[in-house]
């Protein structure tokens, strides 16, 4: 085998990144002497760099008797693919400048660009400009990089300036510098300027624009881009179709996004992950799952780290325990090691369905932990109102020396606001986040202290606290404060919060809601009326309260005001009799009677039997009749969106254990909740406010 044919071979294995066959033409270069050869020599060094061993390229760099200008350019090219800068700049500093050619300049200039060495970059630079390669096309488009990589936006522009002719990778270039450097409006004028030099853009010009379309004025130029990919043919290629479905996300338009998915002639994995993200961003986790189990049947790359993190999110969101056990254990059988961000997304999904003892295990067998981990697993504790436990992770941070930041007070003070008798740990771990930490209090750090105080029954120094940090045009801390006042029965600072929230744009009926209980509590009829009219004048709307329950492997939706169902007459039956029951519990039939009041308009009222459509506060008593069939002893997970003192009675009839999470975006309710109701727990039960942290077959039925 002559030079002439090892060589190519060996050029053909570097293209390839065929590493074993050209460890093998190595061998026989080295027996067949051509090994001193410096053109044989180059070949393998480069193929050595192209496959990513570049420790082994060295050392025939070291052993090469003779080198030229080729040999430095691989060196220093494989140095920077490497993604080791320093070592391709301590290269180039190696050989003489004069030898240099444009590949040198370019590969160099990539290297300070990757290492943000801007100082080195105006040096190397200068000397291209020296030797004639400043105006070069690759050299220049290199240098346009780099200085907008380093945030150096006009000596960027100043160099395109000087191109005689820029091509499309010029302009793409300088679109996408300024776009990472926040001159969105000025990359859409080069992005004008290139069409106007008759130049096509091509999916990097779509990308780099589509990418920062996120503002409420940018949907309409996201549209006229995407009209421009269509025209390209562009639309159907995954790298710019995967950012149109990540733009219609953004703006909740997730037809539009599933449109473009399926319209994907070659989809790769990052356009699975970016569906299944979208709707899991929209809140539809029903449909992210169908789409991750869809992608596991016709896809067949293995889901990586990001696809498990959004599937195990859409289960959390469903509070579907055995669809995250299902893919928790695919996730072992597939895969011995995933990384933090998995073990998180795992951690929050077992806390979210109730299972908080495996979300511990998962946490504990966590090799490494990043900040989130201890925010996630502490919101975790908060949601299931475990405060000491709480306290003791927040004190193995400290020992880890691991700093907290503002999530990880939420996550702390929510904790202990749903356990009993820590106001004052609240309050002092309130200040040190101030004094200690540095950690100014924003609102959902006041929310979380004025919601602890007003439960101790300490409103008026909640009310201080509020008026202290400047929160009193908060819809979120007045709804808090405003809470505590209708279940103290403190009608004068209740007053006080409510003039508060007239002055307030109104966004949900909770105010009206809170203000009139509290008039009903205090059999104030003439201020339930009033509060009822003024709800009616604000034509504010409440969406209809759901509940999701989860039985072997079917999620069943019951919505307010629908009734269709298989087991109806079923739901009826059980029903009246736990209308029966409900009679000997007057502490029941107050709490009941006044939640109804802002709806019925009639306090103490009884049910009739016309009255067994589903209505918001039978809702979810509901789902507990369809549930009578399950075996006894099994736990019994559900995702609510109302409050749960109906449902607890029922759940002490039925003698089950149930996991209860609450989802309330209202003022003055955290995002979610979580009640664990025993047969022996109902009497002392309480609904425990918390916060949200970032093969069988599934059915989701919906009534």
């Amino acid at each position: 085998m002559g030079p002439e044919i090892l060589g190519s071979i060996l050029h053909k294995c570097s293209k390839t990144r065929s590493f074993q066959h050209g460890f093998s033409l190595h061998a026989v270069a080295i027996k067949t002497g051509f090994k001193s050869n410096v053109i044989i020599s180059n070949h393998v060094l480069n193929m050595y760099a192209k496959c990513g061993h570049i420790e082994y390229a060295r050392q025939v760099f070291e052993e090469m008797p003779q080198r030229n200008v080729v040999t430095w350019s691989a060196m220093i090219s494989g140095y920077e693919q490497a993604g080791k800068a320093l070592k391709a700049v301590e290269m180039f500093s190696r050989m003489e400048v004069a030898q240099a050619n444009e590949f040198v300049f370019a590969s160099v200039v990539s290297a300070c660009a990757r290492m943000l060495g801007v100082n080195v970059g105006k040096r190397i630079h200068a000397q291209a400009v020296v030797l004639g390669y400043g105006g070069v096309s690759f050299v220049s488009n290199s240098l346009v990089s780099m200085y907008m990589k380093c945030g150096r936006c006009g000596d960027a522009l100043a160099v395109f300036m000087r191109c005689c002719e820029p091509n499309d990778v010029a302009y793409n270039a300088m679109i996408n510098g300024l776009v990472e450097n926040g001159e969105v409006g000025k990359a859409y004028e080069m992005f004008r300027r290139m069409c106007q030099q008759g130049l096509v853009p091509n999916r990097f010009s779509l990308a780099g624009l589509l990418g920062k379309c996120t503002a409420p004025n940018d949907l309409w130029v996201g549209m006229e881009l995407h009209c421009l990919a269509i025209k390209l043919n562009l639309e159907s290629i995954a790298f710019v179709g995967n950012v149109l479905i990540m733009m219609y996300s953004k703006f909740s338009l997730l037809e539009e996004a599933e449109k473009i998915f399926w319209s994907i002639e070659e989809k790769d994995m990052i356009s699975w992950n970016t569906f299944i993200a979208a709707y899991c961003h929209a809140l539809d986790y029903t449909k992210g799952i169908k789409v991750f189990y869809e992608m596991l049947r016709t896809h067949n790359s293995t889901p990586d780290d990001f696809t498990y993190t959004s599937a195990l999110s859409a289960c959390s969101g469903l509070a579907s325990s055995l669809l995250g056990r299902q893919i928790h254990g695919y996730l072992i059988r597939t895969r011995l090691n995933y990384d933090t961000g998995v073990a998180n997304a795992l951690v929050n999904m077992y806390a979210k369905c109730g299972s908080i003892k495996h979300a511990v295990t998962i946490f504990n067998q966590t090799r490494f932990h990043n900040l989130l981990s201890w925010n996630t697993l502490m919101a975790g504790f908060a949601n299931h109102g475990l405060g000491k436990q709480a306290i003791e992770l927040f004190n193995q941070m400290k020992e880890l020396h691991m700093k907290p930041d503002s999530v990880t007070f939420i996550a702390l003070l929510s904790a202990l606001n749903h356990t009993g008798g820590l106001v004052n740990e609240g309050k002092i771990y309130f200040n040190t986040m101030q004094e200690t930490y540095g950690i100014t209090p924003n609102v959902e750090h006041v929310a979380c202290i004025v919601d602890l105080l007003g439960r101790a029954r300490r409103v008026k120094e909640a009310e201080e606290y509020m008026e202290k940090y400047s929160f009193e045009q908060d819809p979120v801390v007045l709804g808090c404060l405003l809470s505590a006042c209708r279940v103290h029965g403190e009608l004068d600072i209740g007053k006080r919060t409510a003039e508060r929230f007239s002055k307030i744009k109104k966004v949900s009926t909770s105010p009206y809601v809170l203000l009139s209980n509290l008039y009903a509590s205090e059999s104030m009829w003439d201020g339930v009326a009033e509060t009822r009219k003024e709800l009616k004048d604000s034509l504010i709307k409440k969406e209809p309260g759901h509940s999701l329950i989860e039985v072997q492997g079917v999620v069943e939706k019951f919505t307010v005001g629908r009734i269709l169902h298989s087991r109806i007459d079923e739901i009826v039956g059980v029903l009246k009799v736990l209308s029966c029951i409900e009679d000997e519990f007057s502490w029941f039939q107050n709490s009941y009677t006044t939640g109804i009041s802002m709806h019925c308009g009639v306090a103490e009222e009884p049910l009739k039997d016309a009255d067994w459509i589903p209505s918001r506060q039978r809702t979810r008593r509901k789902p507990l009749c369809y549930e009578t069939g399950c075996r006894g002893g099994q736990n019994f997970r559900m995702a609510a969106f109302l409050r749960t003192r109906a449902f607890s009675l029922g759940l002490w009839v039925m003698k089950q254990e149930y996991y209860i999470r609450h989802v309330d975006d209202s003022p003055g309710s955290s995002k979610t909740e979580l009640e664990q109701v025993t047969q022996g727990d109902l009497l002392s039960c309480t609904s425990r406010r918390g916060i949200e942290i970032g093969g069988a077959d599934h059915r989701f039925s919906e009534h």
